[in-house]
């Protein structure tokens, strides 16, 4: 498929796309006219490559742990740098869930006040 199907299929830019390729993240083949085309696995990869990010892990280090999580695989270097990144998510995590919890809270009495005629105060 092409970059713009690519783009298209998972959501991504071009550019984000291009940016992934400069990042030994994803590889293309190249047609004589230089169009690039990605294999079919590519969208699940453009796909991690996204969750990755989203879960603030850096360009450097998604490159470093992406072939491991793909093959499963792991060198013990990465091994350690894969269990750093899940502490740290866990960590937002939690941070996350207490969050939530105090806007429950605050959604409950809100609730509550405008049931009882009150309203909020600012």
């Amino acid at each position: 498929m092409r970059i713009g199907e690519l783009a298209a299929a998972t959501g991504v830019s071009v550019r984000a796309l291009r940016y992934y390729e400069e990042q030994d993240l994803l590889v293309a083949n190249r047609s004589p006219s230089g169009q690039r085309h990605y294999p079919d696995t590519a969208v699940e990869r453009v796909q991690l490559i996204q969750q990755l990010y989203a879960a603030g892990l850096a360009s450097k280090t998604v490159v470093k742990v992406l072939p491991c999580i793909e093959t499963e695989e792991v060198a013990p270097q990465i091994l350690e740098l894969l269990r750093a990144e899940r502490a740290r998510i866990d960590e937002q995590i939690t941070g996350m869930l207490e969050t939530r919890d105090r806007l429950d809270a605050a959604i409950t009495a809100a609730s509550e006040a405008r049931g009882d005629g009150r309203s909020c105060p600012r």
